[in-house]
């Protein structure tokens, strides 16, 4: 039975590196518009790391123009995605970032963790 659950699942992209609550991450999307494929850049913080197994996911938010947060949940094992840049590493004590939505200016902000 398990070899069959293999058959079934997707196949894990390499091009994710283990990601954190809390990273500033660059992904790298490939976007069709009709015809035609790009490849798009979503900089932001990792709020969460979600589920496990087949349908693990991330969610990153950015802040758009006008102070206006846009969140994007992305699955880990996705096809579309070329390629995620792990920027800066965050100190933080918790696996859901929720608070950052409310948070504004300085208390949205978070301590860079440096590795010794």
């Amino acid at each position: 039975m398990p070899d069959l659950l293999k058959l079934v699942e997707g196949k894990v992209n390499e091009n994710i590196p283990a990601l954190r609550a809390g990273d500033q991450v660059s992904v790298h999307v490939k976007i069709k518009e009709g015809e035609r494929e790009r490849i798009q850049e979503f900089k932001g913080t990792v709020l969460r790391i979600g589920k496990k197994g087949q349908t693990r996911n991330f969610t990153v938010r950015r802040m758009a123009s006008n102070g206006i947060g846009v969140e994007r949940t992305f699955l880990l094992r996705s096809p579309m995605i070329e390629k995620v840049v792990v920027e800066r590493n965050s100190k933080v004590r918790r696996a859901h970032l929720t608070y950052l939505r409310e948070a504004r200016g300085k208390s949205g902000r978070l301590k860079q963790k440096f590795e010794e």
